[in-house]
């Protein structure tokens, strides 16, 4: 162990106990979707705090992403102490499968108009603060419960070497102020990173000269659209053996209180696809020093609440934080099953948002029932839909067992009652 540091892990279970400590000198609520720059957004981001969620209207993240897949997730975990906001509400059999599950009552689901939302709560004496994953355009800034241009300001990739930790070598550009095709690019491969992109997107790995092409192309879409100032040209770090996402949570005293470390599923394009997790083995000390290096970092800032960062270990044991999430991650939910599956004996998990199986989320329930009821499965968030006639719902779900070996036999017995992983 590091003994220099005294960090622990989290006791609790849900995002509300998490943030308990730091909600008590007003009213808080917590927006669980992100904005979005797409024709259907009410309230697009595309004045002030762009996000990078699609170069063209047909790439965007889509509605039921945004607005329902993601939001529900993290409300399966939000606990009772804060209300949850969400314009679309989760579907009954998947809140009364979380009520049985996770123990929560969920009553706090706060139910907004979408056309309307951010001017409700703009004006709402119901909400003092509000913890968002972005700040969001059309919220008043004194709604938001960490300053809206600081978080903006953190959540870039540009502030990344700012963080007091290892990094790739990497130079910033404003594309405003000096013309693309006038940067001086490093020998392939490299990256070229967007300031805010979305789960992946605005991340270009180049390794020739056609990625460099398909790279330009969307940029140049962004900027057609208005929708970017800033980008990174990044090294490639090579020989890369593991990718972790380490999480903790900061106070506003600046204390610091573990969550847990993921190893990262990603496509070899970038994008992300989940997280394994092994609960007993994992040792977060060899993180020390560079989680007590963010969470100063942060604390001085002024941003109290759930951080993330992407670390990339190479051959040589180098570790190299390559992304700064200062919000509540993709796997957050995934850590936050630690101390429900350690007492069951089940020390390894895995969750991914690209389960899928045919039928509805009622009759799923009743055919994996037996896995549900063991943990073996748990699932975050549901959405039904129909392809050609045929019903099959899309899941964002968590498969556990007490060794990998055992966690992937389990999911290849999903796999034969129906549950499909897609790539």
């Amino acid at each position: 162990m590091n003994s220099k540091y005294n960090f622990q892990y989290f006791q609790g279970s849900s995002l509300s106990d998490l943030f308990a400590q730091d909600i008590t000198d007003g009213s808080y609520g917590f927006i669980l979707n992100y904005p979005a720059t797409a024709s259907w957004a009410a309230y697009p981001n595309r004045k002030k705090y762009f996000i990078q969620d699609g170069s063209s209207e047909a790439s965007k993240t889509s509605f039921d992403k945004i607005c329902q897949k993601e939001p529900w997730k993290n409300l399966a975990v939000l606990g009772d102490r804060i209300p949850g906001i969400v314009i679309i509400p989760p579907p009954k059999p998947l809140l009364e499968y979380w009520q049985e599950h996770f123990g929560f009552k969920h009553s706090n689901i706060e139910m907004m108009d979408c056309s309307t939302y951010l001017d409700d709560l703009s004006h709402s004496d119901r909400f003092d603060k509000l913890i968002t994953l972005f700040p969001f355009d059309c919220l008043k800034p004194e709604k938001h419960a960490v300053t809206s241009d600081t978080h903006y300001r953190l959540l870039s990739k540009v502030t990344l070497e700012e963080i007091g930790v290892q990094c790739p070598k990497y130079k910033s550009y404003n594309l405003h102020q000096v013309n693309i095709v006038d940067i001086q690019l490093p020998q392939f491969p490299y990256l070229i990173k967007t300031s805010h992109g979305l789960s992946g997107e605005g991340t270009y790995i180049i390794k020739n000269p056609s990625d460099l092409n398909y790279c330009l192309e969307e940029i140049n879409k962004y900027l057609d659209i208005k929708l970017l100032d800033t980008i990174i040209v990044s090294e490639f770090i090579k020989n890369e053996v593991q990718n972790y996402c380490v999480q903790f949570y900061v106070n506003k005293a600046g204390e610091i209180t573990l969550i847990g470390t993921t190893g990262q599923l990603v496509t070899p394009e970038g994008n992300y696809l989940g997280g394994v997790i092994d609960y007993g083995k994992t040792d977060m000390s060899k993180f020390f020093e560079m989680i007590a290096n963010v969470g100063d970092y942060a604390h001085k800032q002024g941003y109290f609440g759930v951080i993330g960062f992407d670390v990339l270990e190479n051959q040589d044991g180098q570790f190299y934080a390559i992304d700064a999430n200062f919000r509540v991650n993709g796997s957050t939910p995934l850590c936050l099953q630690r101390h429900t599956l350690l007492r069951l004996g089940k020390e390894v998990a895995k969750y991914s948002s690209s389960y899928r199986m045919e039928g509805t989320l009622e009759s799923i329930l009743i055919t994996l029932k037996p896995e549900l009821d063991r943990k073996d499965l748990i699932i975050l968030s549901a959405l039904e839909k129909a392809k050609y006639g045929k019903i099959y719902t899309e899941l964002y779900a968590i498969v556990t067992g007490e060794t990998i070996a055992q966690m992937q036999y389990i999911e290849q017995q999903l796999q034969t009652k129906g549950l499909q992983l897609l790539s």
